[in-house]
């Protein structure tokens, strides 16, 4: 079954509802966020406040507008116009200034070295062309930029818990739509073997996932499948964050060369 990556257009004027299947991505921020702070912080130690930052596939804008209440210039693409909008509404309302693009990472709206540092979550096992993703994210990166990632890894494991169990399996499955084709997954090594090829020298790789213990993962899922609880409580119970294994998903950062060959 192909990826329907019209949902976040049907869907994107409800990243914020705390009902809505995309919301799910908003309790993983936190997990995610605090990793790529302290990624920031040990790359560019106090210099964070006034960073060009480019968040590339933006969504609702869950990490734009975590990047810019730390101090960054925040500028966010989306293909999704519906989700721009929403993302746009939103910062508006919180009083943060977001420069929101309807744009794609395949052909990134913004000059040469523009940025100090970009991010890509929930994006990279989308995209039909990850080298030109990958190659235009290092365009836009000044030399010695920060680039942060994560994506889904593509194992055993992933197609069970991703694709079988959240995707196809009736009793547990969260939404009805197509998020996610396996063979999409991405296993780290490939991503290094990419990244490295447009001149970003891949830091470090930790493991991403749930942080609660099984059985609560479990009563989880099936309470939002059967709709006792909200997707944004179950992504919250699951308390998504920094683990050990990448078996599943998991993130990372790059360094742009200060010279690429």
């Amino acid at each position: 079954m192909p990826v329907d990556n019209d949902v976040y257009d049907r869907l994107g004027g409800s990243w914020w509802d705390d009902s809505s299947p995309l919301n799910l991505l908003h309790g993983i921020t936190p997990g995610r966020f605090g990793y790529f702070r302290d990624v920031l912080r040990r790359q560019a130690g106090t210099r964070v406040r006034g960073l060009r930052a480019l968040d590339i596939g933006c969504g609702g804008g869950f990490l734009a507008e975590e990047f810019a209440a730390l101090g960054c210039q925040v500028s966010a693409v989306d293909p999704s116009p519906v989700s721009i909008d929403a993302a746009r509404g939103h910062a508006a309302a919180r009083g943060l200034d977001i420069d929101y693009r309807v744009g794609a990472g395949e052909q990134l709206p913004f000059q040469d070295s523009a940025f100090d540092l970009a991010y890509c979550c929930d994006v990279l096992e989308h995209v039909s062309d990850l080298d030109r993703v990958v190659g235009e994210t290092a365009r836009v990166l000044k030399p010695g930029g920060l680039y942060l990632f994560d994506t889904i890894n593509r194992t055993r494991r992933s197609k069970l818990l991703v694709i079988k169990a959240m995707q196809q399996w009736p009793l547990t499955r969260i939404t009805d739509a197509a998020l996610h084709d396996w063979d999409m997954f991405i296993k780290p090594a490939e991503l290094v073997v990419v990244l490295g090829r447009h001149g970003l020298e891949t830091g470090e790789m930790v493991g991403l996932g749930p942080r609660a213990k099984l059985p609560v993962v479990l009563r989880s899922l099936v309470a939002a499948r059967r709709g006792r609880i909200s997707y944004g409580e179950f992504s919250r119970r699951l308390d998504v964050g920094r683990v050990r294994s990448t078996a599943v998903s998991y993130m990372g950062f790059a360094t742009k060369a200060l010279r690429v060959p």
